[in-house]
């Protein structure tokens, strides 16, 4: 009889896997991914130099090569072809899954429209991971990404998510997070928010506060990492 597990696995050949990788702790890397990654003939990352310290960590030796934001309309004919020569592609991103807040949607939409298979491979989000540890429903939510950079436009689209009466989740930069907390405070009022910082690394921060409270702690002390902010419905 054959193995279930085995003959339910897609081929690998000629297939987009979709891997989500750790978003700070390498220890939340799935067998899964771990397999597909050691399996592929190819990795298309965000940053080679970020996927390569995960592959190391683990003494995986599969080639690699970069796919982001500013390289996507070169890169994406060259993975495209060799996914139509019958070779295997794992799409990940810097840390997360691919496709939020990244363009690795594109790859994923050009390969659907060749026809070529497409295969998730499930893993870590920083969107799901802050949702989890907040406290605020999430049985509706919207999430947003990076808000605009100029402060009109940034006001403007926080009043019209305000009126979605929902949970909203955002990220943001350790850059602009200043400004965008103001720019809350100046929509929603005193309203408590959850600012998650690090997560999953080891200075995690998951903190519940007003607007200008969290601008008076982060003023405080040095900024770093990367943000995600979770807004209760008003």
């Amino acid at each position: 009889m054959p193995d279930p597990i085995k003959s339910s696995r897609p081929s690998l050949s000629g297939t987009l896997f979709v891997v989500g990788t750790p978003i700070g702790n390498l220890e939340d890397v799935t067998l899964r991914a771990l397999r597909v990654l050691r399996e592929v003939d190819l990795i298309a990352c965000e940053d080679t130099r970020r996927t390569r310290a995960l592959l190391a960590r683990f003494d995986l030796h599969t080639p690699t090569t970069s796919y982001f934001e500013h390289n996507k309309l070169q890169k994406g004919p060259q993975i495209l072809r060799q996914l139509a020569e019958g070779r295997s592609v794992a799409l990940v991103t810097d840390a997360g899954t691919p496709g939020i807040s990244d363009p690795g949607f594109l790859l994923v939409r050009e390969a659907r429209a060749a026809g070529i298979p497409i295969v998730p491979v499930p893993g870590p989000s920083a969107l799901a991971t802050a949702l989890s540890a907040a406290g605020i429903p999430a049985d509706r939510f919207v999430f947003d990404g990076f808000l605009p950079v100029k402060p009109g436009r940034r006001v403007n689209r926080l009043r019209a998510l305000r009126e979605l009466e929902t949970t909203i989740v955002l990220y943001e930069s350790p850059h602009r997070i200043a400004a965008t907390l103001a720019a809350i405070g100046e929509v929603f009022g005193d309203i408590e928010i959850v600012v998650a910082r690090e997560l999953t690394k080891q200075f995690e921060e998951v903190v519940s506060a007003a607007p200008a409270a969290h601008l008076e702690r982060l003023r405080a002390g040095v900024i770093r990492g990367e943000f995600t902010l979770v807004i209760p419905a008003g």
